[in-house]
């Protein structure tokens, strides 16, 4: 009996190992694009100076992390922007405030991030089953399934006219293990940002 406790004892110590690989190796943030459109009726060239804005109501230092990220992308792939911060009240503000502050602000684009939700999402493979036959159930014994547990980042980003106020690009994408906006921002900036100059909205550059 003592044999047999050892064993499973074992055993149960390897399929943790397992998971606990498997969460590391899954715990790497990539961010993917879903879903994007454009408007087609839109014939202007690619902005110049563009206004970005990250829409947060519970933390404005999230927010001003994003929003310096992606501005710090822009400049260095050779397009002038401006942080939302600078312009706009941390708290709620009416439209003809909010239209007064991108006017200020000089911009031709008026780029907006906002977060849409985060969802948990649990992998076990194989999955668990009835094992047929004597072998089956045999095998089924030693074999642990492989878990996998990863978080996932929905974000949408849009692009609008300042002049006519219309929307001109919106995407949406996944970012599966975030982080931080600290670690995550760049990566997601050169995804958003490599989308919108590929649409001919942005003279953008990655940097180098």
């Amino acid at each position: 009996m003592r044999l047999s406790t050892q064993a499973d004892s074992s055993r149960l110590l390897r399929w943790l190992a397992l998971i606990a690989g498997a969460l590391v190796l899954a715990s790497c943030a990539s961010t993917t694009l879903q879903t994007t459109w454009r408007d087609p009726a839109y014939t202007g060239t690619a902005f110049k100076r563009v206004f970005v804005v990250g829409l947060s109501a519970r933390d404005g230092t999230s927010r001003r992390v994003l929003e310096d990220v992606l501005v710090a992308k822009l400049k260095a792939g050779g397009v002038d922007a401006i942080p939302g911060w600078q312009y706009l009240a941390d708290g709620p503000m009416d439209e003809a405030s909010f239209a007064g502050a991108v006017g200020k602000s000089g911009a031709d684009a008026l780029l907006m991030v906002r977060l849409l939700g985060v969802e948990t999402q649990t992998t076990v493979w194989p999955p668990m089953g009835p094992r047929i036959g004597w072998y089956g159930v045999y095998s089924g014994w030693y074999a642990y399934p492989d878990v996998t547990q990863s978080q996932i980042a929905y974000v949408e980003t849009t692009i609008f006219d300042t002049k006519t106020r219309r929307m001109i690009w919106s995407g949406t994408s996944e970012t599966i293990n975030p982080t931080s906006v600290q670690k995550d921002a760049p990566a997601f900036a050169d995804v958003i940002l490599g989308a919108l100059a590929k649409n001919g909205l942005l003279a953008w550059t990655p940097p180098k």
